[in-house]
């Protein structure tokens, strides 16, 4: 059974009197264990869908099932503790809490989920070794770089230990040696620790790094292409650039 999967779902939104569809019937699997790169224009839906994905919005129509659980049937208290548990998120701008530390930052989930933080203070030290900064977990994230920044949101979105990581342009808000330390990252979680992902970019590098790139144009899916992983190999740049002219994107 997919950890992940969209039954043809389609998100729609009234702005005044024009409606817009932003999702198509997308039908759409993750695998456990798999790293997903999705591409498409500004406006192909990307993040609409990861937003759906994650249970951060709900679709006009169609299924979104996680974990074997249809989150369409949940109650809004049921799918939020789902998400808190079984969710994890990068975000392209960080979204850290400026008052925290690093270790802070990363044992919030725990917090908010109610749980005792330092009695996972030896997995939050074990996350922030993974992620190269734990000699920096007592600084607060304006002492750090927007590489390290990012390294944190990492370790916090794996603390859960979540079913699924989804990273919005996790990247975009990074220079080329940072962004790609955090998506060799990225792609350590998924080969060494079974972690799936689901990734939105607009960059084919960063695709690169996944096994399979998902390509989104006018709000659905168009073409499925399987590449290699092992991050920034030319043949699937290469391949995937060729996707892009070709759909035009």
């Amino acid at each position: 059974m997919p950890v992940l999967e969209a039954s043809n779902v389609t998100k729609q939104y009234q702005m005044g009197e024009v409606s817009v569809r932003a999702l198509d019937q997308v039908s759409f699997q993750v695998e456990k264990g798999s790293f997903v790169a999705v591409m498409g224009p500004s406006g192909s839906g990307k993040s609409t869908l990861l937003h759906l994905l994650g249970g951060l919005d709900e679709p006009t129509d169609g299924e979104i099932t996680l974990a074997g659980r249809p989150i369409s049937h949940l109650s809004d208290d049921e799918v939020t503790l789902v998400r808190r548990r079984r969710v994890g998120f990068i975000f392209q701008f960080y979204n850290l809490v400026p008052t925290l530390t690093a270790a802070e930052n990363v044992g919030l989930p725990l917090l908010i989920d109610g749980r005792n933080v330092k009695k996972h203070q030896s997995k939050i030290e074990e996350l922030l070794q993974l992620v190269g900064l734990d000699q920096r977990m007592d600084h607060k994230p304006d002492q750090l770089s927007g590489g390290q920044q990012q390294r944190v949101a990492i370790a916090r979105a794996f603390v859960n230990d979540p079913e699924i990581v989804l990273a919005d342009e996790p990247t975009g808000n990074l220079d080329s040696k940072s962004g790609t330390a955090v998506l060799q990252l990225l792609r350590q979680f998924c080969d060494e620790r079974q972690q799936t992902i689901v990734m939105v970019t607009h960059d084919p590098r960063a695709a690169s790094y996944a096994d399979r790139v998902a390509f989104l144009k006018d709000g659905r899916t168009v073409q499925d292409l399987t590449v290699q992983g092992s991050g920034g190999h030319e043949e699937d740049i290469r391949a995937i650039m060729r996707v892009m002219r070709e759909l035009e994107l």
